[in-house]
């Protein structure tokens, strides 16, 4: 059986590109074969929706190729003996996850502290298998796999960016602990650049300004968090220039991440900003419900409770932020169902809970949307719904398509009818530009996010 499995993860390696053979496939076993049923176990439950749904059919020809016909594949966690409670015993403060990659664990204490006394900054609680892929992540989580494998070759820098609560700190904490459980002789830092900018103020303070860069110079993977803390810090920014010249000639692996791309951070120097990009950049946008769904199912298997899939679709729907903000509501609603001796779905069902967080239940109409988002952009709801082909008239008219169709989940033709455009077709089309705008516009996703808070405030 292990023969098989063997020639068909052989043949799969050769039909995907490698980054997503590596993202789908690494920890992958065969189960079982009988009588054309394919059992193939996995490492955690995330992975089970995309083998499904991207690759069942490349696996089924892999299959047929070595004699064997596949009638159903199925899937199934592997490992994770931990048994799961009601949710009713659940403690009010759900208890620290254990399910957390021994060999990160051991190689990093608590602290970040490695052998021999070098403080990483990693926690080791961040690891790649606890982090929740979906498609709003795969291509960032398919890079950083490749660097685990090659740290500075292909994606050097590894330049990360979205917004606040999406995941960027556990992705490249993870990248770190992953690449020290491989080689634990490696000298990896992660430091917030609040912290880089206030070591490097205290070093020169100190006339120890050499020492600092001594000790960056010596790093073979450097993380830096929200690079753009460093907006209006110009000696900061010329030593972070040098130390990274260095880094790069050396082809030791550079991560950053931000909450934005680098040329659109005030005041950064243009030399920085085009390197910083030279890896490509690869952003972590919004989950999409059945993202979140995905992640809160990982996360109640990975603390070992039960929650009913009604209760997870209920969360889903109405916490319409971040993941943080997800992942706030479940802890709240894990402990109001500890604290009333309740199933987290009697809980929501008796209204205990009411996610307020990026939109709530709070009922909502299409007039209300409109007239926030004409409002936000200073016309009144008749202007923004006229005819009118002026560019900002334009704009705003299919900002309000793309919340009608994102928090009200209308159907284009619907939506054509309330903001008076022809049909569908330009709506698609409305809805379709402010998507791919939102991925680089990044004042476009703050008017967005200020008006959602007006609509839900």
């Amino acid at each position: 059986m292990f023969d098989v499995w063997k020639n068909v993860l052989a043949e799969v390696e050769q039909t995907i590109p490698r980054e997503q053979y590596s993202t789908w496939f690494t920890g992958t076993e065969l189960v079982d074969v009988n009588e054309g049923i394919v059992t193939i176990g996995v490492p955690n439950v995330f992975k089970i929706k995309q083998l499904q749904v991207k690759y069942s059919d490349i696996l089924k020809k892999a299959f047929k190729n070595n004699s064997i016909e596949v009638r159903e594949l199925k899937y199934v966690v592997q490992g994770g003996t931990k048994p799961k409670v009601r949710s009713r015993e659940i403690p009010v403060k759900p208890a620290t996850p254990e399910k957390v990659a021994s060999v990160a664990r051991e190689t990093l204490g608590e602290s970040g502290a490695r052998g021999g006394g070098f403080q990483t900054g990693l926690n080791a609680r961040y690891t790649l298998s606890n982090f929740v892929i979906g498609s709003n992540n795969d291509l960032a989580v398919s890079v950083a796999r490749s660097i685990v494998d090659k740290p500075g070759s292909s994606y050097n820098p590894f330049f990360l960016y979205g917004g606040p609560g999406l995941g960027k700190t556990h992705l490249v904490q993870a990248i770190g602990n992953e690449l020290l459980a491989k080689d634990p002789k490696l000298k990896v830092l992660y430091a917030p650049m609040s912290s880089f900018y206030s070591e490097f103020i205290n070093a020169v303070r100190s006339n120890k300004g050499d020492e600092f860069h001594q000790k960056f110079k010596k790093l073979d993977v450097l993380i830096i968090d929200d690079f753009q803390m460093i907006m209006n810090k110009d000696r900061s920014q010329a030593e972070f220039f040098d130390i990274f010249n260095e880094l790069y000639g050396l082809n030791k692996q550079i991560i950053v991440t931000s909450d934005r791309l680098p040329n659109q951070i005030k005041s950064v120097d243009e030399r920085l900003a085009s390197r910083l990009v030279w890896g490509g950049t690869f952003d972590l946008q919004l989950p999409q419900f059945e993202d979140k769904c995905a992640i809160l199912k990982a996360k109640a298997e990975f603390i070992g409770v039960e929650i009913e899939d009604e209760a997870i679709e209920y969360l889903a729907e109405n916490v319409r932020t971040n993941i943080r903000d997800l992942e706030g509501e479940f802890n709240r609603l894990l402990a109001v169902a500890d604290l009333k001796n309740m199933t987290p779905l009697e809980v929501i069902n008796e209204g205990y809970v009411n996610p307020t967080q990026g939109g709530g239940n709070k009922a909502v109409s299409p007039k209300q949307v409109i007239e926030r988002v004409a409002k936000f952009y200073q016309m009144t709801p008749k202007e923004m719904c006229s005819k009118s082909r002026v560019a900002h008239i334009k704009n705003a008219r299919q900002v309000a398509m793309y919340l009608l169709s994102k928090e009200l989940s209308m159907s284009t033709p619907k939506i054509a009818l309330e903001v008076g455009v022809k049909d569908h077709t330009t709506v698609m089309h409305g809805i379709r530009k402010i998507e791919g705008d939102l991925k680089l516009n990044f004042t476009l996703r703050d008017q967005i996010a200020a008006i959602r808070e007006k609509i839900y405030g």
